[in-house]
């Protein structure tokens, strides 16, 4: 359980990206996808050949950072649709990540040592301190990475509510009115789908370290990781502070390594029979409960239900017409 609980960490990172591009700026960014991969990859690369790990997380944020400046200008200067400049994005980047790992996976626990041939060193990441102190799977872990977490969240709330945060609010709910008031919205998306892309990176670079390897297929499905935590946080916490925006996101995230932790260690039994579902049914799980979240969502907007204390409340109904003057719209 304190595996789900640190996994769900790191992945709050991802989320938050999501969170970004999703609900702020109200784009469709399947980039994730192979961003994950490009920053996990980039760092497992920089670590196996011996440079360090801190480099190696930063340079997984920036290589996160250029995928999304890739999408973005496919979408701001060569005016291809958001989604489909995502999935070109995604679909190319799966051959630069195995040229950037040299190959479909890297292993982070021995490398070669190259001054004495045939022999082999321990490779150093930002988590081996913990794992030498046995504390790698351990509350004190989960200590760590959650200020690492609260960080990013203080982070991105300032950001948001700055002058260029809320140029990149007001692109998300309407670009029209942006662009008329003056706002950049081409660099507006450009930046935004960066930084998203960047925590998505930065989580993938964590990700590889905690999980010991990188592999060029651990990227695929992360975008349905992303939405069931921004959707699943943000109907428990609401959207009416960004504060509690962007830290339901945080508990989605958390819920939902929870949620798949159970339902990996699920069995059913009828009769004689047994079913148990197994690490394939991972992804089958992650898009039920994506589905699930998406279905409550709909309804408790629709029908006014509220999860949250802090949920906005449904608008007063506007006052009646006078008696004079409806009798005078029937007469007319």
């Amino acid at each position: 359980m304190i595996s789900a609980v640190e996994q769900g960490l790191i992945f709050a990172l991802l989320a938050l990206g999501v969170f970004l591009t999703y609900r702020i700026l109200n784009v469709p960014d399947l980039t994730v996808d192979g961003s994950f991969t490009t920053g996990g990859g980039t760092a497992a690369i920089m670590i196996f050949n011996g440079l360090d790990p801190y480099l190696a997380t930063v340079c997984g944020f920036v290589a996160g950072c250029l995928a999304g400046a890739v999408t973005g200008l496919l979408h701001t200067k060569l005016k291809i649709d958001a989604l489909l400049a995502s999935i070109l994005t995604m679909i190319g980047l799966y051959s630069i990540n195995l040229r950037i790992m040299w190959g479909p996976n890297i292993s982070l626990n021995l490398r070669p040592d190259p001054d004495n041939p045939g022999t082999s060193l321990k490779i150093t990441h930002v988590f081996t301190g913990l794992q030498d102190a046995g504390l790698l799977y351990s509350w004190q872990m989960v200590g760590i990475l959650s200020v690492v977490v609260a960080v990013a969240v203080a982070a991105l709330v300032w950001f948001l509510s700055t002058n260029f945060g809320l140029a990149i609010q007001a692109t998300g709910d309407n670009p029209g009115m942006a662009l008329a008031n003056g706002v950049s919205t081409d660099w507006t998306k450009m930046v935004t789908l960066m930084l998203s892309n960047g925590l998505v990176g930065l989580a993938g670079a964590l990700y590889v370290q905690f999980n010991g390897a990188a592999d060029i297929q651990m990227g695929i499905g992360m975008i349905l990781v992303g939405l069931a935590s921004v959707i699943v946080g943000n109907a428990i916490l609401g959207t009416r502070f960004m504060v509690l925006a962007t830290l339901g996101t945080v508990v989605g995230s958390l819920l939902y390594r929870l949620i798949i932790f159970w339902a990996l260690t699920w069995e059913f039994q009828f009769g004689d029979f047994t079913f148990t579902t197994s690490p394939g049914d991972m992804k089958l799980i992650s898009a039920v409960l994506v589905v699930l979240a998406l279905v409550i969502s709909h309804v408790v907007s629709k029908r006014g239900l509220s999860l949250s204390p802090w949920r906005d409340r449904k608008p007063p109904e506007p006052d009646s017409a006078p008696e004079g003057v409806a009798q005078e719209v029937a007469n007319a």
